[in-house]
């Protein structure tokens, strides 16, 4: 498992300086660098990871569910570098690089068809 992907939560929660979570992370372009940050003195999780944008400004939390695993993986130093990936609704993805590989971007799912039958039905509403 070289590259592990992260779903970032609390966005919508406010920084102490007043930044918003919310808009740095629709700065946010993909492939930026990000900071993984321990916070053994998180008062609502000992285990918790803040997550930190290339401009310095946090964007939210590592899911309680994997902070212990991220933690380990930060103590160990197994964490080569991060990078964020993209938006998500409840805040963002990183990805990160791990055992020494550097995280890429995964490639884009391929678009579907489109329709170009040239048919488009009328909306008819159910009989009530």
């Amino acid at each position: 498992m070289p590259q592990l992907s992260l779903v970032i939560v609390g966005a919508d929660h406010p920084n102490k300086d007043r930044s918003n979570r919310r808009s740095e992370i629709l700065w946010s372009e993909p492939g930026e660098e990000v900071s993984l940050i321990p916070e053994p003195k998180n008062p609502v999780d000992p285990q918790a990871v803040a997550v930190f944008s290339a401009r310095g400004v946090q964007i939210g939390y590592v899911k309680s569910f994997q902070a212990q695993l991220i933690r380990t993986y930060i103590g160990r130093r197994r964490i080569t570098a991060a990078i964020f990936q993209g938006l998500h609704k409840e805040g963002a993805i990183i990805r990160l690089g791990l055992d020494g590989e550097a995280p890429t971007l995964p490639e884009p799912p391929p678009e579907s068809p489109k329709d170009d039958s040239g048919f488009y039905p009328d909306w008819i509403p159910p009989d009530d």
